[in-house]
């Protein structure tokens, strides 16, 4: 009877202890953070300037004592190879086995979109800090657990056509799409945006990712008489249309997205490449405020390979990923926890954030998850391997 009675007290007091050491081993237990990009291929440079741009971040926060009572974050990568079957297995990947607390995406639209049904599904936030589909923040979902701080397609879409109106006179202007849902995304806002005008476009061309020749699409363009070319393709295909343009000698204006900026573009598509008009949402380039001058300062020190302002490419990645890392720990520290939903719900809660590429007041509400704006684009060109700024979207 002593033996029963020993024993137990001894799990009864064991039972207690562990009870107690629960709160404490929450305590010291990091947050995970995990990234689905193109970590190799031609939009590497896309995912290294993402986990760049994140890993500052995260690093000033977990300097600053971390969140919910000094828990560190911690960051963990997954290569997607701009394929969305490869993104969906590491997505999966993240929320099952290393129970992310939100997962950012990268460059790749199709691969974005595939990933957020899942995060949807899984009630596991999603932050883009690239892909611009329209879709992957307007999905219809309820409650929809997809945030982005970056450019949408149908703004930006906008843009490209008030650019191109007031800087090349365009009065029809032809589209060159890459074929998939990005493209597909651009074609629709395209089209608006015309039509608003009360103007057409001179023919509407696709291109394959793996492409090697546009120049029968291209010549289709011409022969329509487009003044100007609006461009959607990542890397690849929009080096393949600047390389048939020469080709074909052919000088017209392009005005691209994008896509150009994440990866060996200079390299892939030749001098010609500085030809190409594309859409930012930053530049490192140029006078900065307090907060651009601290990130240039961190990233430096962090990366020794970066000499100068010149070596912070793409920019965009660095930004967006920078300030979304910000606002994904605000949302978690308004959640006061971990838990997907609340976490979701903390976003809604962010009322103030002195960020890199803006001040962002309530950048999200229940209605509206993307923080950039329409006002919050400039415009590039390439002048060697540099991404340089030649003017505001409007």
């Amino acid at each position: 009877m002593i033996r029963t009675t020993r024993q137990s007290l001894l799990v009864a007091v064991l039972a207690v202890a562990a009870y107690c050491e629960t709160p404490l081993a929450l305590a010291t237990e990091p947050i995970k953070i995990g990234i689905v990009a193109a970590l190799s291929g031609q939009s590497a440079l896309s995912g290294e300037a993402i986990t760049r741009g994140l890993s500052v971040a995260i690093d000033e926060i977990n300097a600053a004592g971390g969140l919910l009572g000094g828990r560190q974050i911690k960051l963990i990568r997954r290569d997607d190879q701009g394929n969305p079957t490869k993104g969906v297995i590491a997505a999966r990947e993240m929320i099952y086995k290393e129970k992310v607390t939100v997962l950012f995406g990268g460059l790749d639209t199709p691969v974005s979109v595939a990933i957020v049904r899942i995060a949807n599904q899984e009630q596991v936030p999603f932050m883009g800090p690239w892909a611009a589909g329209t879709e992957i923040t307007q999905n219809d979902a309820n409650p929809n657990f997809a945030f982005r701080v970056s450019a949408v397609d149908e703004i930006v879409n906008k843009a490209m056509l008030a650019y191109a109106l007031k800087t090349f006179k365009s009065v029809k202007p032809g589209l060159i799409l890459v074929n998939n849902p990005w493209g597909e995304s651009n074609e629709k806002g395209l089209r608006a945006a015309l039509a608003a005008k009360g103007m057409q476009a001179a023919g509407v061309e696709k291109l394959e990712v793996n492409d090697v020749d546009v120049v029968p699409q291209l010549t289709r363009l011409k022969r329509a008489g487009a003044d100007v070319l609006f461009l959607v393709g990542n890397v690849g295909p929009a080096s393949q249309v600047v390389k048939s343009l020469d080709r074909m000698g052919w000088k017209v204006p392009i005005v691209s997205h994008w896509g150009p900026a994440g990866g060996r573009f200079t390299e892939l598509a030749g001098a010609s490449a500085e030809n190409v008009h594309l859409v930012q949402t930053y530049s490192f380039f140029g006078k900065q405020s307090p907060v651009g001058e601290k990130v240039i300062r961190l990233l430096k020190a962090k990366y020794p390979q970066i000499k100068s302002v010149e070596d912070i490419t793409p920019a965009v990645g660095v930004a967006n990923a920078y300030d979304a890392m910000h606002l994904v720990a605000l949302a978690i520290a308004k959640a006061g926890s971990t838990d997907g939903d609340a976490v979701r719900q903390g976003f809604y809660k962010i009322d103030r954030y002195e960020g890199l590429i803006k001040t962002y007041v309530k950048p999200f509400t229940p209605e509206v998850h993307d923080a950039l704006g329409e006002t919050d684009y400039i415009w590039a060109h390439f002048v060697d391997n540099r991404i340089l700024p030649v003017g505001p979207a409007n």
